[in-house]
């Protein structure tokens, strides 16, 4: 019992150190929480949903309180997608890139645009896509982006595909969150070799996919697909997550599961 005192007594001084941090980056200088959010600090970055309605979903990131242990190996996500899909993109805006957000330290996100695409023998249009040309373009953007932007094209991606216009977001998005990556660089990427090499790595790993994929989005976890975990996933990313996680628990990983609405781009 007398070693177990010490360690709660450091641990209760961390929690505390947390709130003042989480406190003073919610302060700004300025006001405290908004009096919509109905949680106490100390619970503010107790689950993804709370931390949104706080409106302390990046704090909680940025603060990053406990880490985990470094030994056990992430929970690798893959998706296949496409990015005109109104369901891809509803995955990506309200799944993916907020359980991301949060859960980071425990997860790795691969994307793979191309989704429901046909790839042709033609020099000069070698890729067909389900949402015609234009998804077919920004397919090609947000691969390039991917292989250009590294840790900063999740980011990117995310903002383009949460824009009105796919399209028209991409080259802002670039400059917000990947400055150091030149646009005339994208553009040449995707008007070049480089970017059909690209979409045609992409066209293979999708065709790849056992058991093929129907549709998109197409989830994996670590490499697996089945039906239990896209079911999951669709309704509650967030918790699966968690769930599949081999270590200890974060501690965003206790709160309560929200379930969302699902839409998928039929293949």
């Amino acid at each position: 019992m007398t070693d177990l005192c010490p360690s709660f007594m450091v641990l209760k001084m961390e929690v505390l150190m947390v709130l003042v941090v989480l406190m003073v980056l919610m302060s700004d200088g300025k006001s405290h929480p908004k009096p919509s959010c109905p949680y106490p600090p100390s619970q503010w970055c107790r689950s993804l949903e709370i931390a949104i309605e706080c409106k302390v979903q990046k704090q909680c990131m940025e603060l990053n309180a406990i880490r985990p242990n470094r030994s056990v190996p992430a929970v690798d996500v893959t998706l296949y997608y496409e990015s005109l899909c109104p369901g891809c993109r509803a995955f990506i805006t309200q799944q993916l890139f907020p359980t991301w957000t949060m859960l980071q330290d425990i997860m790795t996100v691969n994307l793979v645009p191309y989704g429901n695409a046909k790839e042709f023998a033609s020099a000069n249009s070698p890729f067909r896509c389900q949402h015609g040309a234009p998804e077919c373009h920004g397919n090609l953007i947000e691969a390039c982006v991917i292989h250009l932007a590294g840790q900063s094209a999740f980011p990117v991606v995310h903002c383009m595909e949460s824009a009105a216009s796919v399209l028209d977001a991409a080259q802002p998005c670039l400059h917000l969150y990947a400055p150091s990556v030149s646009w005339a660089s994208v553009d040449s990427c995707v008007t070049g070799q480089q970017g059909f090499k690209l979409m045609h790595n992409n066209a293979l790993m999708t065709r790849a996919l056992s058991p093929a994929h129907t549709h998109v989005p197409w989830v994996t976890f670590n490499g697996e697909y089945t039906d239990e975990f896209e079911d999951k996933a669709m309704s509650s990313l967030f918790h699966l997550v968690c769930q599949l996680y081999k270590g200890g628990k974060p501690p965003a990983c206790t709160g309560a599961r929200l379930k969302l609405d699902r839409s998928l781009c039929w293949h």
